[in-house]
């Protein structure tokens, strides 16, 4: 079959790479569609976890090509996509539902081959069915919204917060509209493209601003004591330092977006102890699959709107290469 294949930190080809036939326990997954996430530009760059060569893509959908001996809930034509989590199930942290801090975590995509691949085999146990309402470009967003489900779940946000977020990505739009749904009263955004505000402001934020207007325009009394709750969805080590000065008493601090493995930023721990704050990760997925799913299925995140490109596994290598249009959302590959 062919893939893209990251075979070191900066190099990428398309290649013939053997057919992952299923094991008794797995499914085989004729890909449709793939998200290409931060992560995946990450790996490429050399800036996460992965070891090389791997084939990237962690964010899918498609069809049941192939069933192994023991499964019975699939059949082969189903429309399906998958949940990347490897959770060994046996840790402690697995036995006490903290899969994604799993002793032996792994993912598809991350530390074994993923899906971009004209086919990708998953445990049977992580696929789900899809409706056919929900189109397969939908269908390979879930993982993503299965992120933000979890980031939503630490951060426990309260009725009538007032937040703001830095990032109009696509996964700082998808935060958009869950703080939204969760209760804010006031959600803030700041990004440096125009085009991703205008959007931000159409699907939930109150107010937007430019990153280099930010000192003017949030230097007034109605923002003198920040905001109660702070997001970074960028990863950006300069923006995150930026992003603390904007927190209130008592404020949480969510830290969503990836950052480069040896990031550092610097930070006041007087401000910490003395204001009360609460700093809050967010890594991965934590059994948040299936209700990023039911969300998603149920229309209460809007997502097609999202899909700023689609190209193809060839084109994948100039796009991880870059340079990327900074006013894209979400690129998705289609086979």
């Amino acid at each position: 079959m062919k893939a893209l294949v990251i075979e070191k930190p900066y190099s990428a080809i398309i290649k013939e790479v053997p057919y992952p036939k299923p094991g008794p326990n797995d499914i085989t997954i004729k890909v449709e569609r793939i998200g290409i996430c931060g992560t995946d530009i990450h790996i490429f760059q050399g800036e996460f976890l992965s070891p090389y060569p791997i084939i990237p893509g962690h964010e899918f959908s498609g069809t049941v090509y192939e069933v192994g001996e023991n499964v019975r809930d699939f059949k082969v034509g189903e429309r399906v996509t998958a949940d990347p989590s490897l959770f060994c199930g046996h840790c402690e942290f697995c036995l006490t539902n903290r899969g994604n801090q799993c002793e032996n975590w792994g993912a598809l995509g991350n530390t074994c081959d993923g899906s971009m691949a004209e086919f990708v085999k998953v445990p049977s146990r992580n696929g789900v069915k899809i409706p056919d309402s929900m189109s397969f470009a939908e269908a390979a967003f879930i993982e993503p919204m299965a992120c933000v489900v979890h980031g939503m779940n630490r951060l426990q946000l309260q009725v009538g917060d007032r937040v703001i977020i830095f990032g109009a990505g696509a996964m700082g739009q998808q935060l958009i509209q869950s703080v939204k749904m969760s209760g804010a009263s006031e959600i803030v955004v700041v990004d440096i493209a125009q085009e991703k505000l205008d959007i931000a402001l159409e699907w939930g934020a109150t107010k937007t601003v430019l990153s280099d207007q930010i000192e003017q325009d949030l230097d007034t009394v109605q923002y003198a004591h920040g905001f109660d709750v702070v997001i970074d969805a960028t990863g950006i080590p300069k923006v995150i330092e930026q992003a603390f000065d904007y927190m209130g008493p008592t404020a949480k601090y969510l830290q969503f977006g990836v950052t480069p493995q040896d990031a550092k930023v610097e930070i006041d721990p007087f401000k910490i102890y003395n204001n009360d704050w609460t700093i809050l990760g967010s890594m991965a997925i934590n059994y948040t699959f299936l209700p990023a799913f039911y969300w998603i299925k149920e229309g209460r995140i809007h997502l097609n709107h999202l899909i700023s490109q689609e190209i193809s596994l060839e084109e994948t290598i100039d796009f991880l290469k870059g340079p990327r249009d900074p006013n894209d959302l979400k690129v998705q590959i289609k086979l």
